[in-house]
């Protein structure tokens, strides 16, 4: 990451980690997952309304409370409010089957329950430090165009769409209730190409397949190894290759940067 940039987008937001560990004083954070926008919006603006509901999720925690409050959670006709749906969503991801947020092309949250002893539904000092830097940032539920629409030379832009699958099994898009297939991987490389040439830093993570190099040729590309937890084969679990793409004014800074120490040499 630059030392210094002007606004942090990240507009793949998810469970936006790189944002909370950057804790930028002025960003862009957004998804297409509207819940999530609502979600983070709710902390933001009420986190101590957020905990008290998260407290009553957490002594009902039960099979049959948990499946009671996604069948819920997936009925049109029920009436939220904010606080309350955020807490729901909270809740339902905390205890979820691997934390995993998948929802169906109905746009149905159709999760099993997990099997833990003590899942941590409500971290109220976590929650409460969330919402100091939640309350710095623009929360846009939008398409990733949108979302950095007006992103200038010197801003910082960290893209972390949907990975390209490393089999024909290993896709998982959904999400939300769209996809995200080659063509948008193509379309998103695209944009990053352009912004990179505008001198926007741009930082992007996907698999490591030949289709994400080619897309990227041109720009940093580094090989990283990440844990990953989510597998249906638990012996498959464990590290993976991944790739960092770096492109802007990132990527002139360390070109001079290996420029200096090759000529000291």
């Amino acid at each position: 990451m630059p030392r210094t940039y002007g606004r942090y987008f990240e507009p793949f937001a998810g469970g936006a980690a790189v944002f909370f560990s950057m804790a930028p004083r002025a960003a862009v954070l957004a998804d297409r997952n509207a819940d999530l926008i609502t979600t983070y919006r709710a902390v933001a603006t009420d986190a101590e309304g957020v905990i008290r509901r998260l407290a009553i999720h957490r002594e009902a925690h039960n099979e049959q409370h948990y499946y009671a409050m996604r069948a819920r959670w997936n009925d049109a006709g029920v009436a939220w409010t904010p606080i309350d749906r955020a807490a729901a969503f909270i809740y339902l991801n905390r205890t979820c089957y691997n934390g995993l947020w998948r929802v169906n092309r109905s746009g149905a949250f159709n999760v099993p329950m997990g099997r833990y002893k003590n899942p941590p539904i409500c971290d109220a000092d976590g929650l409460r430090a969330a919402a100091r830097v939640l309350a710095q940032a623009k929360l846009v539920c939008a398409d990733y165009r949108t979302a950095v629409a007006d992103a200038r030379a010197g801003d910082l832009i960290y893209f972390d769409p949907p990975y390209d699958p490393v089999t024909p099994t290993a896709s998982f898009v959904s999400y939300t209730a769209g996809a995200f297939g080659p063509d948008d991987q193509r379309a998103l490389a695209t944009l990053a190409h352009e912004l990179a040439d505008r001198g926007v830093a741009v930082v992007l993570s996907n698999s490591d397949t030949p289709f994400v190099r080619s897309l990227y040729r041109g720009l940093r590309i580094d090989r990283v190894r990440c844990a990953r937890a989510i597998n249906c084969n638990a012996d498959r679990r464990g590290e993976v290759d991944e790739l960092i793409v770096l492109g802007g004014f990132a990527t002139r800074a360390a070109r001079r940067t290996v420029a200096r120490s090759s000529a000291a040499r």
